[in-house]
């Protein structure tokens, strides 16, 4: 998995409704969807690489797709 450096939840939040996803609950984790599927995000203020990229690969996207997305 390529490196992906710590992305805040807002920034992931913002590139993935770009990609066509929408928030459909805000508590500890954000639940978004795209009528599909269903992803969680974390609030943290810089989210793991490893977790970012296990949200990237549900959400089907590549990381260069979600990077283009930042």
């Amino acid at each position: 998995m390529p490196k992906l450096p710590g992305v805040s939840h807002r920034r992931a939040v913002r590139a993935l409704n770009k990609a066509g996803y929408w928030v459909v609950r805000e508590g500890k984790h954000i639940s978004m969807t795209d009528g599909e599927r269903i992803i969680t995000i974390p609030r943290a203020n810089s989210i793991n690489a490893f977790t970012m990229g296990g949200i990237i690969k549900d959400a089907g996207l590549t990381v260069e797709e979600f990077k283009k997305l930042l």
